[in-house]
Protein backbone atom coordinates (compact mmCIF):
# COMPACT_ATOMS: atom_id res chain seq x y z
CA UNK A 1 0.00 0.00 0.00
CA UNK A 2 1.44 3.39 -0.58
CA UNK A 3 2.77 5.82 1.90
CA UNK A 4 0.22 7.81 3.34
CA UNK A 5 -2.93 5.93 2.24
CA UNK A 6 -5.09 4.52 5.22
CA UNK A 7 -5.91 0.44 5.57
CA UNK A 8 -8.72 -0.50 5.17
CA UNK A 9 -9.01 -1.41 8.91
CA UNK A 10 -8.03 2.44 9.54
CA UNK A 11 -11.06 3.69 7.24
CA UNK A 12 -13.24 1.17 8.93
CA UNK A 13 -12.40 2.52 12.32
CA UNK A 14 -12.73 6.70 11.07
CA UNK A 15 -15.78 5.50 9.38
CA UNK A 16 -17.26 3.92 12.30
CA UNK A 17 -16.45 7.09 14.61
CA UNK A 18 -18.23 9.78 12.29
CA UNK A 19 -20.85 7.69 11.95
CA UNK A 20 -21.15 7.62 15.84
CA UNK A 21 -20.27 11.84 15.55
CA UNK A 22 -23.55 11.79 13.14
CA UNK A 23 -26.06 10.32 15.32
CA UNK A 24 -25.10 11.66 18.48
CA UNK A 25 -25.73 14.63 16.69
CA UNK A 26 -28.59 13.63 14.63
CA UNK A 27 -29.90 12.99 18.41
CA UNK A 28 -29.63 16.10 19.56
CA UNK A 29 -31.02 17.92 16.35
CA UNK A 30 -34.03 15.62 16.63
CA UNK A 31 -34.59 16.22 20.62
CA UNK A 32 -34.08 19.75 20.55
CA UNK A 33 -36.47 19.86 17.65
CA UNK A 34 -39.22 18.08 20.00
CA UNK A 35 -42.79 20.11 19.52
CA UNK A 36 -46.10 18.25 20.33
CA UNK A 37 -49.19 20.25 18.32
CA UNK A 38 -52.72 19.51 19.57
CA UNK A 39 -55.37 21.56 18.51
CA UNK A 40 -55.15 24.98 19.87
CA UNK A 41 -51.70 24.57 22.21
CA UNK A 42 -48.46 22.95 21.52
CA UNK A 43 -45.68 21.39 23.63
CA UNK A 44 -41.62 22.80 23.08
CA UNK A 45 -38.93 21.84 24.66
CA UNK A 46 -37.62 24.76 27.34
CA UNK A 47 -34.88 26.79 25.99
CA UNK A 48 -32.37 29.38 28.73
CA UNK A 49 -34.87 32.39 26.96
CA UNK A 50 -37.40 30.62 28.82
CA UNK A 51 -35.92 31.00 32.13
CA UNK A 52 -37.71 34.62 32.72
CA UNK A 53 -40.60 33.25 31.74
CA UNK A 54 -40.31 30.23 34.28
CA UNK A 55 -38.96 31.88 37.21
CA UNK A 56 -42.18 33.89 36.71
CA UNK A 57 -44.63 31.12 36.87
CA UNK A 58 -42.30 29.64 40.27
CA UNK A 59 -42.91 33.11 42.14
CA UNK A 60 -45.81 33.48 41.68
CA UNK A 61 -48.40 33.15 44.96
CA UNK A 62 -50.85 32.26 43.31
CA UNK A 63 -49.49 29.41 41.21
CA UNK A 64 -46.23 28.11 43.95
CA UNK A 65 -48.31 27.28 46.95
CA UNK A 66 -48.20 23.25 46.39
CA UNK A 67 -44.41 23.75 44.53
CA UNK A 68 -41.16 23.75 45.96
CA UNK A 69 -39.81 27.04 46.60
CA UNK A 70 -37.12 28.61 44.44
CA UNK A 71 -35.42 32.08 45.03
CA UNK A 72 -35.77 35.35 42.96
CA UNK A 73 -32.46 34.28 41.30
CA UNK A 74 -32.48 34.69 37.35
CA UNK A 75 -29.04 33.31 37.05
CA UNK A 76 -29.68 30.25 39.40
CA UNK A 77 -32.54 29.36 36.81
CA UNK A 78 -30.57 29.60 34.01
CA UNK A 79 -27.91 27.56 35.14
CA UNK A 80 -30.36 25.13 36.10
CA UNK A 81 -31.56 25.07 32.77
CA UNK A 82 -28.20 24.46 31.43
CA UNK A 83 -28.19 21.51 33.53
CA UNK A 84 -31.66 20.37 32.77
CA UNK A 85 -30.23 20.24 28.87
CA UNK A 86 -27.51 17.96 29.59
CA UNK A 87 -30.32 15.58 31.07
CA UNK A 88 -32.57 16.21 28.03
CA UNK A 89 -29.72 15.03 25.54
CA UNK A 90 -29.62 11.93 27.54
CA UNK A 91 -33.30 11.61 26.91
CA UNK A 92 -33.47 11.21 31.22
CA UNK A 93 -36.24 14.29 31.16
CA UNK A 94 -38.08 16.74 28.97
CA UNK A 95 -39.35 20.12 30.28
CA UNK A 96 -41.77 21.80 28.01
CA UNK A 97 -43.34 25.35 27.81
CA UNK A 98 -46.92 24.97 27.15
CA UNK A 99 -47.80 27.85 24.43
CA UNK A 100 -50.35 28.53 21.75
CA UNK A 101 -50.23 27.88 18.27
CA UNK A 102 -48.91 31.27 17.61
CA UNK A 103 -46.32 31.18 20.94
CA UNK A 104 -47.76 32.60 22.95
CA UNK A 105 -46.84 30.97 26.26
CA UNK A 106 -49.26 29.48 28.86
CA UNK A 107 -47.43 26.99 31.30
CA UNK A 108 -44.84 24.51 31.89
CA UNK A 109 -44.63 20.87 32.10
CA UNK A 110 -42.33 18.69 32.65
CA UNK A 111 -41.76 14.35 32.07
CA UNK A 112 -39.17 13.18 34.58
CA UNK A 113 -38.09 10.52 37.27
CA UNK A 114 -38.34 7.86 34.51
CA UNK A 115 -38.22 3.90 35.48
CA UNK A 116 -38.19 0.52 33.36
CA UNK A 117 -42.17 1.37 32.08
CA UNK A 118 -43.24 3.96 33.83
CA UNK A 119 -42.63 7.77 33.94
CA UNK A 120 -43.34 11.36 36.63
CA UNK A 121 -44.88 14.09 35.74
CA UNK A 122 -45.50 17.65 37.00
CA UNK A 123 -43.64 21.04 37.29
CA UNK A 124 -47.47 21.60 35.69
CA UNK A 125 -47.88 25.23 36.18
CA UNK A 126 -50.54 27.37 33.78
CA UNK A 127 -50.81 31.00 34.27
CA UNK A 128 -53.99 32.87 34.82
CA UNK A 129 -56.36 34.14 32.66
CA UNK A 130 -55.36 31.40 30.23
CA UNK A 131 -57.63 29.54 27.73
CA UNK A 132 -59.82 26.91 30.17
CA UNK A 133 -58.71 24.21 27.52
CA UNK A 134 -55.02 24.22 28.30
CA UNK A 135 -54.81 22.12 31.09
CA UNK A 136 -57.02 19.11 29.23
CA UNK A 137 -55.14 19.72 26.44
CA UNK A 138 -51.83 19.92 27.47
CA UNK A 139 -52.39 16.84 30.11
CA UNK A 140 -53.70 14.63 27.03
CA UNK A 141 -50.44 15.55 24.89
CA UNK A 142 -48.11 14.45 27.85
CA UNK A 143 -49.49 11.24 27.81
CA UNK A 144 -49.96 11.19 24.22
CA UNK A 145 -45.98 12.05 23.50
CA UNK A 146 -45.29 9.62 27.14
CA UNK A 147 -46.89 6.07 26.13
CA UNK A 148 -46.86 6.17 22.11
CA UNK A 149 -43.20 8.14 21.50
CA UNK A 150 -41.52 7.34 24.40
CA UNK A 151 -44.06 3.93 24.61
CA UNK A 152 -43.87 3.95 28.36
CA UNK A 153 -46.93 1.66 29.59
CA UNK A 154 -47.81 3.91 33.04
CA UNK A 155 -47.17 7.31 34.76
CA UNK A 156 -46.91 7.39 38.62
CA UNK A 157 -47.14 10.81 39.98
CA UNK A 158 -47.66 12.51 43.38
CA UNK A 159 -50.09 15.35 44.45
CA UNK A 160 -50.23 17.27 47.67
CA UNK A 161 -53.49 16.47 49.36
CA UNK A 162 -54.64 20.10 49.89
CA UNK A 163 -54.60 20.47 46.03
CA UNK A 164 -57.71 19.40 45.62
CA UNK A 165 -58.88 20.46 42.09
CA UNK A 166 -55.73 18.72 40.80
CA UNK A 167 -56.80 15.36 42.65
CA UNK A 168 -60.50 15.33 41.58
CA UNK A 169 -58.76 16.30 38.09
CA UNK A 170 -56.76 13.86 37.64
CA UNK A 171 -59.53 10.95 39.10
CA UNK A 172 -61.87 12.51 36.39
CA UNK A 173 -58.76 11.53 33.79
CA UNK A 174 -58.97 7.91 35.52
CA UNK A 175 -56.11 8.14 37.97
CA UNK A 176 -55.96 5.60 40.50
CA UNK A 177 -54.77 6.42 44.05
CA UNK A 178 -52.49 3.62 45.06
CA UNK A 179 -50.78 5.06 48.28
CA UNK A 180 -50.17 8.11 50.79
CA UNK A 181 -48.38 9.63 53.05
CA UNK A 182 -49.40 12.92 55.57
CA UNK A 183 -48.71 15.21 52.89
CA UNK A 184 -49.43 13.23 49.57
CA UNK A 185 -51.70 10.99 47.37
CA UNK A 186 -49.86 8.42 44.92
CA UNK A 187 -51.25 7.88 41.48
CA UNK A 188 -50.87 5.67 38.80
CA UNK A 189 -52.09 5.92 35.53
CA UNK A 190 -52.26 3.17 32.86
CA UNK A 191 -52.09 3.63 29.22
CA UNK A 192 -55.33 1.69 29.12
CA UNK A 193 -56.44 4.52 31.10
CA UNK A 194 -55.53 7.28 29.09
CA UNK A 195 -57.21 5.50 25.84
CA UNK A 196 -60.70 5.58 27.67
CA UNK A 197 -59.98 9.03 28.55
CA UNK A 198 -58.47 10.17 24.74
CA UNK A 199 -61.74 8.93 23.70
CA UNK A 200 -63.98 10.60 25.92
CA UNK A 201 -61.95 14.17 25.04
CA UNK A 202 -61.27 13.56 21.61
CA UNK A 203 -62.31 16.65 20.27
CA UNK A 204 -59.58 18.59 22.07
CA UNK A 205 -56.95 17.05 20.73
Amino acid sequence: MPDGQPSTEEAQEFYEFALSIYEQVKNILEQNNVIIQGKSIKLRLIEIKDAEFILSLRLDSNLNKHLSSVNNDLNAQIDWIKKYKEREIEKEEYYFIIESLSGEPYGTVRLYDFRDNSFCWGSWIIKPNSPSIVSIQSTLLVYQFAFYTLHFKKSHFDVRKENLKVIDFHKRMGGKIVSEDELNYYFEYLKEDYEKAREKYKKFL
